[in-house]
């Protein structure tokens, strides 16, 4: 099942692989985001991989995952064969006018 951004991508993948709703699911991964001053609408696979690794085994632990790092790493592993429609295709103009006011 291919997910049109990475940020639905790992959030399907936490809610099938945990016992989190997929709100609970998309809620962990956007305050995981958050943190690293990301947008999920913007998140690049690149991007997501990185937070796999270093926020959202935090999150997950705080939820009461176990293993939460075998399966961010997993999750990590299948996000690298995935095709996404374009993200962070954000122009230098638009993040300017986004952050300028």
């Amino acid at each position: 099942m291919s997910e049109s951004t990475p940020f639905e991508f790992v959030c399907s993948e936490i809610e099938s692989a945990t016992s989190l709703t997929s709100l609970e699911a998309r809620g962990t991964v956007r305050i995981a985001l958050k943190a690293a001053g990301i947008e999920a609408r913007t998140a690049t696979p690149a991007q997501l991989k990185v937070i796999l690794e270093k926020l959202i085994p935090g999150e997950l632990k705080k939820r009461g995952c176990e293993d939460a790092e075998g399966l961010c790493k997993g999750i990590n592993t299948k996000l690298v064969g995935q095709k996404f429609d374009s993200v962070g295709a954000e122009s230098p103009e638009a993040v300017f006018a986004r952050l300028g006011g």
